[in-house]
């Protein structure tokens, strides 16, 4: 699989990630916290810089690569 997460996009997925990640985990019980278990996702697409629904769509934030 090619590289298609961006250096932005992967700042961006890592706060996104964290920030749901604390409310599953550090935010007063609401029964909604689950939720919060959402944020692994986007960390781990900014980890390893593939994100499968880019693929599917044929889209990418990273620059272009020269040969």
């Amino acid at each position: 699989m090619d590289t298609n997460v961006g250096t932005i996009d992967r700042v961006v997925r890592i706060v996104i990630g964290l920030g749901l990640l604390w409310y599953a985990i550090m935010a007063q019980p609401t029964g909604y916290n689950w939720i919060g278990w959402i944020g692994v996702v986007p960390i781990v697409t900014a980890l390893i810089g593939v994100c499968p629904l880019y693929s599917i769509l044929g889209l990418s934030t990273c620059p272009a690569k020269k040969a």
